[in-house]
């Protein structure tokens, strides 16, 4: 049986990232205030944190206690050592996210915590869109260009996977206005998100295409100064390592009393 390929190419990824710039990382900071703003939701004093993040020089002020490590497929973490794992707006990138899930809730004490934070379905929708549209009508053709992102149910559903215990996902949508296109795309490079898809073009891009992929977008989404939005999903995906502690569901059967008299209703019967 033939080994699948792998969504990402780590080596170009890596070099990707090499070219980041620290005033690019807006997007990480306000992860970072996000993060600050949940665990301060959480009645709990969290002593033994890690963070898994390819930017340990953002993050290592926001927690300067904690362990901080890449995020590459084997995670360095020592099981069952952390009460605290927050995984940094990387996950989109990884070939295997559950395996890193479940290595983060290995990572955990029980009743630890793990807050990840990645990119959404709708994620550069706007750029997606016009690409798309671009390189059909100048090449008949696509090729991979963004990562693909998950939608939020199906994301959520990883945590159940992974094998957490009161899994929760919730997202928020970020707009950022830009000058132009141009704009937009030197700011994903700075952030290290340019494409690293394995399966990606490995030819230069026909010029006609990115002049094409400018005219829609102004046209579909701009507004009268020319500006153009691009739309950034931040999913949540909260879990906690399964402890005898935590409150267990009742056994199907066992409710005392019927949910019409508890709600002061009358119960309408289905027909057969």
């Amino acid at each position: 049986m033939q080994t699948p390929q792998p969504l990402t190419d780590l080596s170009a990824l890596e070099r990707n990232r090499a070219r980041a710039r620290p005033d690019a990382m807006f997007l990480h900071r306000a992860v970072i205030d996000d993060v600050h703003d949940r665990l301060m939701m959480v009645n709990r004093r969290f002593t033994k944190p890690a963070i898994v993040t390819p930017y340990p020089e953002i993050w290592r002020d926001a927690l300067p206690d904690a362990v901080v490590i890449t995020d590459s497929d084997t995670l360095t973490l020592e099981p069952g050592q952390h009460d605290l794992v927050i995984h940094a707006l990387c996950l989109h990138w990884s070939n295997d996210p559950v395996g890193q899930m479940i290595q983060c809730r290995r990572a955990l004490k029980p009743d630890g915590l793990m807050i990840a934070v990645l990119f959404g379905g709708q994620t550069l929708v706007e750029l997606r869109a016009v690409l798309s549209e671009a390189e059909v009508a100048s090449t008949g053709g696509l090729s991979p260009r963004i990562v693909p992102m998950g939608e939020i149910r199906d994301l959520g559903g990883l945590l159940q996977r992974a094998g957490f215990a009161m899994p929760v996902a919730d997202s928020t949508l970020t707009k950022v206005i830009y000058q132009s296109t141009r704009h937009l795309m030197h700011d994903l490079r700075a952030m290290g998100e340019s494409n690293a898809l394995a399966a990606r073009l490995r030819k230069p891009t026909r010029k006609s295409v990115f002049e094409k992929v400018a005219r829609l977008y102004t046209q579909h989404f701009g507004d009268q100064e020319q500006n153009v939005p691009a739309t950034f999903e931040m999913v949540c995906l909260t879990g906690w390592a399964p402890d005898s502690s935590q409150p267990q569901p009742l056994r199907p059967g066992s409710a005392k009393q019927r949910l019409a008299d508890a709600l002061a209703v009358t119960e309408t019967k289905l027909s057969d």
